[in-house]
């Protein structure tokens, strides 16, 4: 018997709507990103696993449990990429690209690989799109970082109502030292309290516990002390300048301190965009935050950056909770249809004719029956059928029936591409 395959696990194919999902992102993200000065950027899908470790963190669960790990032949730990800032760090660093105080804004789309129990919204293979602004400083690259990824959901079709930003500081190397130790306290004093990840945390990451989904674990951290009142003056002072320029831009935003990101990188300014309806508990589509340590931790020189990330399966999701539909495709889509054998040939170079004319051409190549190759441009969703039988092949035309009504009616080659390229 044949042996029959499946995707693996936590993976899917995009195909169809899916596909056209995921382009639409890439779109619109190409001409949002491209209207603040970004360009994109490729890294390898595997890096040296070290690039992950010492970039992310040795305590944080991305390394601890879910990184994709392996030996190449050349007994190289490599890694594939888990998520994309370490690598556009690393590739920076390479090419030299923020030295002598350069700045660079780099944007990218691609897969990222978790190895972590598959649900609505999550899988093992999953969809990135991100920014990163490396060698910004000012407290308005933070603001502008915010309100280009609020522009983006809402170019996507996302309504200002149904999506919630949050914004917190983590302090820096100066103020978060000692906010870490007195939250480790806390999770000591209520270790009896809390589940065993949150408890292990006070030894290993204990700003993840406030990251906890468990009812009883979220409860007991909301008491914790918070980093609003440990911050630094710099800290402080940079937090103040970035709301400040929110509230001039007219967008609202809720002060969460319990609001961490998941990777050690992490400096002062985090943020993080959810939406009410579509995900379940898994509500977040989008977040990022400054890290201003990063690229001296990949070897490189101190280069204060900030940057984001947005889920596509999760966004996709959020856009079907709203019926935002992105299964139509709107593309003119043209089908030239031969009525007889005899008219293959013409059929044929008709449509090559129209394609290089950058139209969306299609035709059979199968010798279908008329009826055939008419279901066939319905289903891939055909706008215009173009006929040529024996009377059009006399006359020096084509029949072009409309799709959406039924209307047919004779036209010239010449009137043909003149009334399609309108």
């Amino acid at each position: 018997m044949t042996q029959s395959y499946n995707a693996p696990k936590g993976t899917a194919d995009l195909l169809g709507a899916s596909a056209r999902g995921w382009d639409f992102l890439q779109q619109t993200a190409r001409e949002v990103f491209g209207r603040y000065g970004y360009e994109s950027i490729y890294t390898p899908i595997f890096e040296q696993t070290e690039v992950f470790t010492r970039g992310i963190g040795e305590a944080t669960d991305v390394v601890g449990k879910e990184m994709y790990t392996f030996e190449d032949r050349g007994g190289r730990s490599v890694t594939l990429r888990p998520e994309n800032t370490a690598g556009v760090v690393r590739a920076a660093i390479q090419a030299r690209l923020t030295d002598n105080g350069a700045q660079a804004k780099l944007y990218y789309a691609g897969p990222q690989f978790r190895y972590e129990r598959p649900q609505k919204g999550r899988q093992r293979q999953f969809y990135q799109i991100g920014a990163e602004a490396l060698g910004q400083t000012s407290p308005l690259a933070d603001a502008e970082m915010i309100l280009m990824l609020w522009e983006y959901f809402t170019a996507l079709g996302l309504s200002k109502r149904s999506m919630r930003l949050l914004v917190n500081s983590m302090g820096d190397d100066v103020c978060r030292p000692a906010y870490r130790e007195s939250v480790a306290s806390f999770i000591r004093e209520h270790s009896s309290e809390l589940c065993e990840d949150c408890a292990r945390r006070a030894d290993t990451n204990p700003l993840r516990a406030f990251d906890c989904k468990k009812p009883e674990c979220r409860a007991v951290m909301d008491k914790a002390p918070r980093i609003s009142d440990a911050l630094c003056a710099d800290c402080q002072q940079h937090n103040d300048a970035v709301l400040r320029t929110l509230d001039a831009a007219g967008i609202k935003y809720e002060i969460d301190p319990k609001l961490v990101r998941g990777l050690d990188y992490y400096t002062r300014t985090v943020f993080e965009v959810q939406v009410d309806h579509g995900l379940g508990s898994q509500n977040a589509i989008g977040g990022g935050g400054r890290y201003d340590g990063l690229f001296q931790d990949l070897g490189g020189k101190e280069t204060p950056s900030i940057g984001f990330a947005v889920g596509a399966e999760r966004i996709l999701l959020a856009l079907e909770a709203e019926d935002v539909d992105l299964t139509k495709n709107d593309d003119l889509i043209v089908y030239v249809a031969a009525a007889g054998d005899e008219q293959r040939d013409a059929v044929f170079a008709l449509a090559m004719e129209l394609r290089g004319r950058g139209l969306i051409t299609l035709s059979d190549l199968q010798n279908r029956s008329l009826k055939s190759q008419f279901k066939q441009a319905d289903k891939a969703g055909a706008r215009y059928v173009l006929i040529i039988g024996e009377e059009e092949q006399q006359r020096g035309g084509v029949t072009i029936r409309n799709m959406e009504n039924k209307e047919e009616r004779f036209v010239t080659p010449g009137s043909i591409i003149k009334m399609l390229t309108k």
